[in-house]
């Protein structure tokens, strides 16, 4: 998990979402696009978890991949106290994405910056960062209409 809690966020903050079957990815950007959390986490956990981080963060909007079990889980996230808002995404391609963004975030190291990036194995679950995408895309979506 990585987490910067502030103590008085100035701005609202927005939960990206990437639901799984087994585990689902979470990620809370700032609208000035600063990363404030992420973590993977097990599916039986999710709506517990959200609630817990709206506990700390202002979040008001939950971004969430438009593919697997988006409906579903729509209706689940209904389930949150006060309901925010739900904002579904095109996801197509984020994983791969994902596993490049992760070597921008955490970059090999020993013998590992040697290999070719397509040749490195992800050491963890990339859910996460599938999420901080998902957000990335929905911002990038909003300053697409603005101009």
């Amino acid at each position: 998990m990585t987490s910067t809690v502030f103590s008085k966020l100035s701005q609202p903050v927005i939960l990206g979402f990437d639901p799984g079957r087994y585990k689902c990815g979470l990620a809370i950007l700032g609208v000035d696009r600063s990363l404030c959390y992420h973590e993977v986490i097990l599916v039986e956990n999710v709506i517990d978890h959200i609630e817990a981080l709206r506990q700390t963060y202002p979040i008001s909007l939950i971004v969430m991949g438009d593919q697997t079990g988006a409906k579903i889980w729509k209706q689940e996230l209904s389930r949150l106290k006060e309901g925010p808002n739900v904002i579904l995404v095109d996801e197509r391609y984020s994983s791969l994405e994902a596993r490049d963004r992760y070597w921008e975030m955490f970059p090999p190291t020993g013998l590992n910056r040697l290999l070719p990036q397509r040749m490195r194995s992800i050491p963890r679950p990339i859910d996460d960062i599938v999420a901080i995408l998902l957000i990335e895309r929905y911002l990038n979506k909003l300053t697409e209409v603005e101009r």
